[in-house]
């Protein structure tokens, strides 16, 4: 079944879905009469010779360079070739994917200009999965991510490359292969292929499925913890969060008493008054994060739904406007947020880690978790990867949104860096995946260790898919294996599938 872009329905997982998972797209046909409308009134104007910026005069410093009609058509040719000017690895295939899910997108409110052929185009390159090369280095967030989106209008036009059916191609072989017109561009068609934050944003909405999922784990690897340190379970009623009143907290809370219910484990006598933060913070810290993104996602699919051109071309009463709605601090600034969220709870799951392995912390457990100490080093060196993970992390916090440098002889003279934003928050979500997946393997060896007292429902789950992947550690062995393939793991879905199916969803 296919999705349907209306400009106003798109969902982080709707695009998702398109992005990641190759839902087909169609656009509602009402949205075809606006674009249709938007481009009669723009070829009206052009005829009369109005000045407009982006269509017949230069772009950035050049916006005073007027154009005469002879040198429209090739001016937009000439324009994505100078725009495509990044460096470094092309994007993931699911990000340009979900990027040209968002212009398409921005294309269905009517108000960017271009003509129905290049948004029928980008239809087909989705649907048929013709997908551009796009370099990850070389936008400022501002006006819009010119470099990247020029690259993606390249192939639009025979030119630049794409991926098609897992070979990397010249453009014009792709489209062909695909069975895909090229089209040559008229005034406007090609600023209104690129003139967006559609790059950052879509990576931003893929970053946050999987931090919302990750979310989940994280209270899965404390909820193991805390049974395998028999931990005072009184800061983790529900009715010490409702006072306080933060949603997420509550929602954490909750979460974790019921990964934990009829612990056997937790069951024992010897409970200590009051444990570490690390311990009793989780919910508070983690709540945190949750209400973060929460408000992120509010903000990625406010831009996923609006029109982010410049300028914007309301046919309705025959006016255009000109702007800055290509800003991308909007999105980056809750995603920096996500970002520094996961970093913490990256280094709460450190510590608790911490607690499991050092023997005076560790509630009776043998040292770094091997019954062979000395001669086995058991889960020793795990820490060592958990804490450079988090140290990574740490630095890829420092903001990226507060670092514009000018641009274009001072006329853009302030601009997002929010494509750096999502690229160092998809890092500091991966090197999450390696900190929960370390607690995670030291908390069934744990588990191992305090049987035969079974854990709760939730944590037993968790404990069977970590046996699947990771043998428990009875003498040394290389652990890389081991970390990677809990990692795959957890990045797949497989293990948050398996603890949901066996007591029901967590709360989101």
């Amino acid at each position: 079944m296919s999705v349907i872009l209306d400009g106003s329905s798109l969902t982080t997982e709707t695009l998702t879905a398109v992005a990641r998972f190759r839902e087909k797209v169609e656009v509602a046909p009402a949205c075809w009469e606006k674009i249709k409308n938007c481009r009669a009134m723009l070829q009206k104007k052009i005829d009369n010779h109005e000045i407009m910026y982006g269509v017949n005069t230069g772009i950035g410093e050049f916006s005073e360079v007027v154009l005469d009609d002879d040198q429209l058509e090739k001016y937009q040719r000439l324009l994505i070739y100078s725009h495509a000017a990044g460096v470094g690895k092309p994007l993931p295939e699911e990000v340009v994917r979900g990027a040209i899910t968002g212009r398409i997108n921005v294309h269905c409110h009517g108000h960017s200009g271009q003509r129905p052929v290049v948004t029928e185009t980008f239809v087909e390159m989705l649907n048929r999965g013709v997908t551009p090369v796009m370099f990850d280095k070389g936008s400022v967030g501002a006006c819009g991510d010119l470099s990247p989106m020029a690259q993606m209008a390249l192939v639009l036009i025979g030119e630049g490359e794409a991926f098609y059916e897992g070979e990397r191609l010249s453009g014009k072989e792709a489209m062909k292969r695909a069975g895909i017109a090229t089209i040559r561009f008229e005034a406007r068609d090609g600023l209104a292929s690129i003139n967006g934050s559609n790059v950052l944003t879509a990576l931003a909405a893929l970053n946050l499925y999987d931090i919302e999922r990750w979310l989940k784990i994280s209270e899965v690897a404390a909820a193991t913890t805390l049974e395998c340190l028999q931990a005072n379970m009184k800061p983790y009623d529900s009715r010490l969060h409702e006072e306080r009143g933060f949603a997420g907290s509550i929602i954490s809370a909750r979460n974790i008493l019921k990964l934990t219910k009829d612990s056997e484990i937790l069951a024992q006598a010897g409970k200590r008054v009051q444990d570490a933060y690390s311990m009793r913070s989780t919910p508070q810290v983690t709540g945190a994060a949750r209400d973060a993104a929460k408000y992120a996602r509010s903000q990625i699919e406010i831009e996923l739904n609006g029109v982010g051109d410049n300028p914007i071309f309301i046919w309705e009463d025959d006016t255009v406007l000109t702007g800055a709605n290509f800003q991308g601090t909007p999105v980056a600034l809750p995603s920096e947020m996500v970002g520094i969220a996961v970093s913490m709870i990256s280094v709460l799951s450190e510590r608790r880690l911490n607690r499991l392995l050092n023997p005076a912390l560790s509630v009776g457990l043998p040292p770094f978790l091997t019954e062979g100490a000395g001669m086995n080093s058991g889960l020793m060196l795990s820490q060592y990867t958990a804490g450079m993970l988090c140290a990574e992390s740490r630095i890829l916090s420092h903001p990226a949104a507060n670092q514009s440098i000018p641009a274009a002889a001072d006329q853009e003279d302030f601009v997002s860096m929010g494509m750096n934003t999502s690229l160092k928050t998809r890092q500091i979500y991966e090197n999450g995946l390696g900190v929960l997946a370390i607690e995670l393997i030291a908390g069934a060896q744990a588990i191992d260790l305090r049987g035969p007292h079974q854990p709760g429902k939730g944590v037993g789950a968790g404990h069977r898919i970590v046996r699947e992947h990771v043998a428990h550690l009875d003498e040394d062995r290389p652990l890389y294996d081991d970390h990677n393939r809990m990692i795959a793991s957890l990045a797949s879905g497989e293990f948050l599938t398996a603890v949901e199916e066996a007591i029901g969803p967590l709360d989101s």
